[in-house]
């Protein structure tokens, strides 16, 4: 039997209801493997905000860097829209990749063969689509500066700024490279060096580190390029390194060969990585929270990918997606992945689904 210590951060709008339903599976991992789980609580985003005054406090960030790995739910929501605040729900997220050098987040794009049909793509299309984002996190254009908007000649003007250095770039196409080798072999680096200064370094950074990967079929892709194959031929990809724009942008789009955002787990990675913050990629949905209706398959998968990654507990992790799979050929759905006509269970009923299949 193995301890481990879990930060747990739920958010806002539907984050604590997915959160409940990883907890739950958590519970029957170490009902089935032994395991013990020690979990901390905070609040962050909005909730943080509210409670404290501020998205993310300094005592949060020490209570990530004590534990094995972050759990996280989604932050934001209409309550804190305000774009003249000094502070905003989703600087709990950013804050947490920059403070505890999370650089890379990881997106894997997996169907499961029961939801071949609640993609909207044929199913001859996306029938054995299996890849996987690596999206550098910590630059590019949600960091660097200036960002603002101001006055100018009595018009408003808006400016975001796109940086990367060669460091930044390197260790992200480098984690793709070695993901490449222990899956398909297959590599594409997504920029716009066609018309930004930023991915000409990128693709010029991506090249050299090529060149240690020699057994690696490694190609360059313009960015709009790559959007438009996902959706025509998927299964060509293997591994897609990219910035973290684009990274954000082409990882949405691919959360539809899967069938739905509430399929599609992340985690992003510390130098070195094994510790990690894992969340889902779709955000709080605030239309729908505290409904029981947001579907939580994503924070479980996460979870899974927390197990495999920074707890090295693969078989554990196996379980958990296989309990998935299992949950979904007998056929449980929420509303999201559910075709017409079928019935649909409640987000605290899925959870139990899949906890009762492992």
């Amino acid at each position: 039997m193995t301890a481990f210590n879990i930060a747990v951060l739920p958010g806002d709008g539907v984050g604590p209801e997915v959160m409940a339903e990883a907890l739950k599976v958590l519970k029957a991992i170490t009902t089935k493997f032994g395991h013990t789980f020690s979990v901390k609580d905070d609040l962050v985003g909005g909730a943080g905000i509210d409670e404290f005054g501020t998205p993310l406090r300094p005592q949060t960030v020490q209570m990530c860097r004590e534990s094995d790995a972050v759990l996280m739910g989604a932050v934001g929501g209409p309550k804190w829209d305000d774009p003249t605040a000094a502070t905003r729900p989703e600087d709990a997220i950013l804050g947490l990749r920059k403070q505890l050098e999370l650089f890379a987040n990881l997106r894997p794009v997996k169907l499961f063969d029961p939801l071949l049909g609640s993609s909207t793509f044929k199913e001859d299309v996306i029938r054995g689509v299996d890849l996987i984002f690596v999206r550098e996190s910590t630059g590019g254009t949600y960091f660097a500066e200036p960002k603002k908007v101001w006055t100018e000649n009595g018009k408003r003007v808006g400016v975001d700024t796109t940086q990367y250095d060669e460091d930044e770039i390197a260790r992200a196409v480098k984690l793709g490279f070695e993901l490449a080798r222990g899956r398909r072999k297959k590599l594409v680096s997504a920029d716009k060096a066609n018309v930004m200064a930023s991915s000409r370094l990128w693709r010029t950074v991506a090249t050299e580190v090529s060149k240690d990967y020699p057994d690696i079929e490694f190609s360059h892709m313009y960015a709009d390029a790559c959007a438009m194959h996902l959706a025509r031929r998927p299964k060509d990809f293997d591994v897609i390194v990219t910035d973290n724009l684009f990274g954000d942008v082409l990882s949405d789009e691919a959360s539809m060969l899967a069938g739905s955002l509430g399929m599609m787990p992340s985690a992003t990675l510390a130098v070195g990585g094994k510790f990690g913050l894992y969340e889902p990629i779709h955000g709080s949905a605030p239309d729908i929270a505290g409904k029981g209706i947001v579907n939580p398959l994503a924070m479980i998968l996460t979870t899974a990918l927390m197990l495999r990654i920074s707890l090295g507990l693969e078989r554990e992790a196996a379980a958990v997606e296989s309990a998935v799979e299992r949950a979904l050929a007998g056929g449980a759905r929420t509303p999201d992945i559910a075709q017409p006509g079928e019935a649909t269970l409640s987000t605290s009923q899925m959870g139990d689904a899949v906890a009762a299949n492992l």
